[in-house]
Formats: C-alpha cells, sequence, structure tokens
C-alpha cells in the first residue's frame, strides 16, 4: 500500500503536529516521511545534551552557508535537526512566542487569519503551562492540557540569577512571563520540557499517536520531489533504505521540511524560479519567483567572561565530582544541572528608545562560546559565561538555491547576514547594553576578565569588526516560502502553493517575517492551525483548487 491521504514530508517540529492531529479522527490515512532516523538517542531526552546533539552527524543536518560578505567572507555553520522531533529534539528549549506585533504585520500584508488575536488560542491549545495558576493572569495568554509541556526550570544556576540582578541595576525591569502581557524586560525563560526531561514535538505530539492504525511513520526517507499530475500534486518519490520510493497522495502533499528542506524539495521538483530550475535540467512545473528567497535569520553577537566563583559549566578535570553529582541527581530524580536548558536567562530590550517595542533579545549561557560546541577545547581550560545578543528583525534578507538536481546534495544557503547598515548598527547598540549589564555590581563576585572581545575592543568600529569576525547564528531560519498575496509569495494564507493543488507548505517558510524571538513555538502554531485548515476542506469534502496569486498591490509590497 503506498496511497494515503494526505503525505507529509518532515517529521520535525510542524511534521510531527501535523501527523497528530490530521491521523486523530481516524477518517484519514496519513503518511509520515522523516530522512533522519527516529528519536532515540538519549541526549534528546536530557535536557543539558544539547552540545552532543549539536555535534552529532546523525541526528543534524549541518549545513553550512556560503561565504558571507559582511561577515569576513566567512561560511556560517548551520545546524537543523535531523531525527523526530526535528530542530525541537536538538534544540535549547526556550518557549519563545515572539511579540504581538509580529502577527498583526503578517495580517497587515493581507494574510487573513492570522494577527495575534487569531492565532493566541492556537498557542493556548497547543500547550501545557504548568505555571498557569501560579503567575497572575496566565490564563489569559496560556492553556493547560496541550501536548507541549512547558514548564519552569527544576534548576537555576546562580550566574542566571546574577544576570536578572544586573540587568535590573542597568535599567531593566523584569518580567515573569515573555509570553504574557509584557515581553520588554529580563527574567528566567520557560522551557519545553517535563519532569526535567525535553518535550520535543516528537514526545509531544508524536509519540502519542503512533499506535494509530491509519498513521505511517516512516523513518530515513529522504524525499527526491514531489510527483505532479499536471499542476496537481501526486504524491512524493523518496528514498529508503538505498532505493527509491514513491508515496501517492489522494488528497494532499504537505512540505514541513523547514525553512532549507521545504525551498529545496521545490525547486527539485520544478517549482521555483524557472531559471535556475532549468540551469540544473529539471523539467518546469511552475513558475514561483519567490521559492528559496526572503530568507531571515537572527545573528547573534557575544560577550564572555571568565569567572572566579566557578557557576559555570566546564570540562576542566576539576569539575569531575560535579558532573557526578549532577549525574547522580539526573538519574534518581531528574533534577540538577542536566535538567538545564543552558540558556535558562534573557530578555528583551530595545536598541534605542525611539524603538516602539523590543527588538533586541538576550540569551544567557554558562560557559564559554566555542563556536556551537564545535570546539570544545576553552571548554577544558575555562569557566566562563557568555551573554548574547541578537536583533529580532533584520532587514537582510538571503536565499536558498539549488547547487545541483541531486536530491542528496546540499543547496546553497545565501543568509546575506549584515546586508544593511541597520543590521549593524542595532547589534552595536545591543553590544554596549550586554558589556554594560555584565560590568554591574550583581556580576562583581563572578567575573575574572573579559575573555571576549576584551578590554582592547572599545569604539563603535572596533565593536563592528568583531561582529564581522565572530558573529553567528541562533537558528531561527524562515520565510523561504513565504505567505502572502505579492508577487514573490510562495503560499497563500491558507499556505496552498500558489497556482498548485493539492500541495501546501506548513513549517517556518512560510513566515512572511521573523519573530521576535525564538521560532520553535511559533512553528508548532503554525502547524496547529494548519490542521485545522487541512481538515475544514477535508471535512466538507472540497478538494484542494489550483489557486493563482492574486495580483501584488502596493499594500502587499510593503514589509515594514
Amino acid at each position: 500500500m503506498n496511497t494515503y491521504d494526505f503525505v507529509i514530508v518532515g517529521g520535525g517540529s510542524a511534521g510531527c503536529v501535523l501527523a497528530n492531529r490530521l491521523s486523530a479522527s481516524g477518517n484519514w490515512q496519513v503518511l509520515l516521511l522523516e530522512a533522519g532516523p527516529a528519536d532515540g538517542n538519549p541526549f534528546i531526552k536530557i535536557p543539558n545534551g544539547v552540545i552532543p546533539l549539536i555535534r552529532s552527524d546523525a541526528l543534524n543536518w549541518k549545513f553550512w552557508t556560503t561565504p558571507q560578505k559582511a561577515c569576513g567572507g566567512r561560511p556560517m555553520f548551520w545546524p537543523r535537526g535531523r531525527t523526530l522531533g526535528g530542530s525541537s529534539a536538538i534544540n535549547a528549549m526556550c518557549y519563545i512566542r515572539g511579540h504581538a506585533w509580529d502577527y498583526d504585520h503578517w495580517a497587515s500584508l493581507g494574510n487573513d487569519g492570522w494577527s495575534y488575536r487569531d492565532v493566541l488560542p492556537y498557542f493556548r491549545k497547543m500547550e501545557n503551562f504548568e505555571a498557569i495558576d501560579k503567575l497572575p493572569g496566565a490564563a489569559e495568554f496560556h492553556g493547560r492540557g496541550g501536548p507541549l509541556n512547558v514548564a519552569e526550570h527544576r534548576y537555576v544556576n546562580p550566574l542566571m540569577t546574577a544576570f536578572v540582578d544586573a540587568a535590573q541595576q542597568a535599567g531593566h525591569k523584569k518580567t515573569d512571563d515573555f509570553n504574557g502581557a509584557q515581553q520588554e524586560g529580563v527574567g528566567y525563560f520557560h522551557v519545553m520540557q517535563k519532569d526535567g526531561e525535553r518535550c520535543s514535538n516528537a514526545h509531544g505530539f508524536l509519540a502519542p499517536a503512533l499506535g494509530r492504525p491509519n498513521l505511517k511513520v516512516i523513518t530515513g526517507a529522504q524525499a527526491a520531489r514531489v510527483l505532479f499530475e499536471g499542476k496537481r500534486a501526486a504524491g512524493v518519490r523518496y528514498l529508503h533504505n538505498g532505493r527509491y520510493a514513491e508515496a501517492l497522495a489522494r488528497r494532499e502533499v504537505i512540505l514541513s521540511a523547514g525553512a532549507i528542506g521545504s525551498p529545496h524539495l521545490l525547486l527539485l521538483s520544478g517549482v521555483g524560479p524557472r531559471a535556475q530550475i532549468e540551469q540544473h535540467g529539471i523539467q518546469p512545473v511552475h513558475e514561483l519567483p519567490g521559492v528559496g528567497e526572503n530568507l531571515q535569520d537572527h545573528l547573534d553577537i557575544h560577550v564572555t567572561w571568565e569567572e572566579k566563583t566557578r557557576h559555570a559549566m566546564s570540562l576542566h578535570p576539576a569539575s569531575l565530582w560535579r558532573s557526578l553529582k549532577a549525574l547522580f541527581q539526573y538519574l534518581f530524580g531528574r533534577r540538577g544541572e542536566l535538567t538545564t536548558n543552558l540558556a535558562q536567562a534573557g530578555g528583551f530590550l530595545k536598541s534605542d528608545a525611539a524603538q516602539p517595542i523590543p527588538d533586541l533579545q538576550w540569551h544567557l549561557v554558562p560557559f564559554i562560546y566555542s563556536d556551537h560546541g564545535q570546539n570544545l577545547t576553552p571548554l577544558f581550560k575555562y569557566y566562563a559565561f557568555t551573554l548574547m545578543t541578537c536583533f529580532l528583525r533584520p532587514e537582510s534578507r538571503g536565499n536558498v538555491r539549488l547547487a545541483s538536481a541531486d536530491p542528496l546534495a546540499r543547496p546553497l544557503i545565501d543568509a546575506n547576514y549584515l546586508a544593511t547598515p541597520r543590521d549593524m548598527e542595532a547589534l552595536v547598540q545591543g553590544f554596549k547594553q550586554a558589556r554594560k549589564v555584565l560590568e554591574q555590581p550583581a556580576f562583581a563576585p563572578h567575573r575574572l576578565l573579559e575573555l571576549e572581545p576584551g578590554a582592547a575592543v572599545q569604539s563603535d568600529e572596533q565593536i563592528r569588526d568583531f561582529i564581522r569576525r565572530r558573529a553567528e547564528t541562533v537558528y531561527h531560519p524562515v520565510g523561504t516560502c513565504k505567505m502572502g498575496r505579492d508577487a514573490m509569495a510562495v503560499v497563500d494564507a491558507r499556505l496552498r502553493v500558489h497556482g498548485l493543488g493539492s500541495l501546501r507548505v506548513v513549517d517556518a517558510s512560510i513566515m512572511p517575517t521573523l519573530v521576535g524571538g525564538n521560532t520553535n513555538a511559533p512553528t508548532t502554531m503554525i502547524a496547529e492551525r494548519a490542521a485545522d485548515l487541512i481538515l475544514q476542506d477535508a471535512a466538507l469534502g472540497v478538494g484542494v483548487p489550483d489557486y493563482v496569486a492574486e495580483p501584488a498591490t502596493a499594500d502587499a509590497m510593503v514589509e515594514k
């Protein structure tokens, strides 16, 4: 049997949600294809296991960008999850939605049904927010009983407390809930964990559905192209155990392969800019110039201090007994340092007072920055803490393009970081504010020496040079199959691919603009809402029609 009602490509954050919701009634046959393995690696469950996961060849796509012109010509390392749960299985578990303005902005671009008022019920639906009765007013913004468990920290590193205190000393207010009435401020992130373990989307959404007879999950299945009958998506060709197979879809093919995988698969399938497709000898199916364009990501710059109280996490031999204690606490009670997501505290602030909403985000981590954990040498040498700053709404736009017609060849990823002066200057201002916080009295017991960039870097131009040399991704690529009605839009407000039938994209690639925060929770919300849209059409017996993009309007073309 190779025919299903719905074929979902990608078992990541969005795909796991869709597999659960579309199979729940038992009325529809659902197939979920995931290129990576099942999520059985023990480091996935252990919240502190992030660095081994980022270093893993089996569980991480380990993408690299092309050389970034404004970053000294450096190619940049882009980790992305390659297992059931996708990046929700390897990320730092920070539960952040972004700002209400972000969703109202999507709606203002012509995407009906995506305002904050529209999407808040889906955020609440997907949550089991453990602190809902603890925080005043939380019930207005949060839900209980949903598949995604959102918890408070079981252990708080003293450096995190020092940060929250220091930020208040520097003039920032404290907030207890970044997803509540007020995003701006500093505090502790809520985390996607349950009982001291990671609650990935595979754990929260997919695992409870695996016993359903109408849901089939195939891991190790690399999608090669979408199959078309004219302008209708009819199925997917994929590579599994060294052989190609085909899965046919009676109703829809749904791409949930992420901001890199979904546009790449469309291009391989003949959907996208005609010239690019024909250049690689691929037969065009439908011209959509926006496929792979509009790539956006949050760029991070850091300040790192060596610390003297040794509360930081380190691989230094002196930390051996502490590590053994942490292992004992975790194994016999799911407590202690191994339950930490590393980035326990942070905040949202403005690059200047004229900004109407926060446009910078902080994450504090209790270790020395070491190139995404790829270089472990500094961790053996230092106890240190690092404050990372990212600009939330970059103006720069990059792209994902074909390198080859071979479906196993990696696409070309150009983030086009720092392409506008605004992106650079916002990071400069955020860097200065981060440094100010770390110099406050609350950090005095911990500070020893500023390791990076060091005391010699003071002028704005020196800071800019440091940013060019050392800034890195904070793992939030979006936008490459953007939702909208303008000439570069790829999907409409119901996430149907313009001009094609029975084909939708449901993942972070549909975001027209990057949200002001971490992207896993928004991606989960997108899938929750998409499942409702898909099931509405199915319940009505309505086929997915050929859908042609409306003519672009001046209002729709403006992205503020």
